[in-house]
C-alpha cells in the first residue's frame, strides 16, 4: 500500500513561516496560526513540507489505508491561505454563509487576505470540525 506523502515532521514552523515571501501573507498566516493556536489549545507541527497542523488523529479506510492527519490545519498556497478542516462538522453551511469572503474548492477554504473573514466564525468552524473528528475516532 502506498505510503501517506503528508506526515508529521520535525521541520520548524517558524522556519516556514520566514520563508513566505509576501510579507501581508506572512503576517496574516501568522496570526491565523496564533487564534488557532489560543481556541484549540493545540500546539503547531508541521505536516509535510507546507502544511501547519493543529492536534493529530489517525483515520482508517474501509479500503484499509490508514494513516495519521492534522485535526485542522493550513497551508500558504500561490494564491491563497487554504485551510484544512474537516468537510462535515455542526452548522457548516450556517457558518460557510456568515465567514466573508472565501472560496471552496477540493474541500478546503481558501482566503485572500485575513480581514476578508469574520474570525470568530472561522474560530467556531475549526472548533467544531476538531470536534467532529474527534467524536467520529471515538466512535
Amino acid at each position: 500500500m502506498a505510503k501517506n506523502k503528508t506526515t508529521e515532521t520535525r521541520d520548524s514552523v517558524a522556519g516556514f513561516l520566514s520563508a513566505i515571501k509576501d510579507e501581508k501573507r506572512r503576517k496574516d498566516f501568522s496570526s491565523l496560526i496564533a487564534l488557532i493556536t489560543e481556541h484549540t489549545g493545540f500546539e503547531t507541527k508541521m505536516w509535510g513540507t507546507s502544511i501547519v497542523g493543529f492536534g493529530s488523529y489517525h483515520y482508517k479506510y474501509e479500503s484499509g489505508r490508514e494513516g495519521d492527519a492534522p485535526l485542522a490545519g493550513m497551508a500558504s498556497r500561490a494564491n491563497a491561505i487554504t485551510l484544512y478542516i474537516g468537510s462535515e462538522f455542526d452548522k457548516k453551511e450556517e457558518l460557510l454563509a456568515k465567514l466573508g469572503k472565501h472560496k471552496i474548492g477540493g474541500g478546503c477554504i481558501h482566503i485572500q487576505k485575513l480581514e476578508d473573514v469574520d474570525k470568530s466564525i472561522l474560530i467556531k468552524m475549526v472548533k467544531n470540525s476538531i470536534k467532529q473528528r474527534q467524536k467520529q475516532r471515538s466512535g
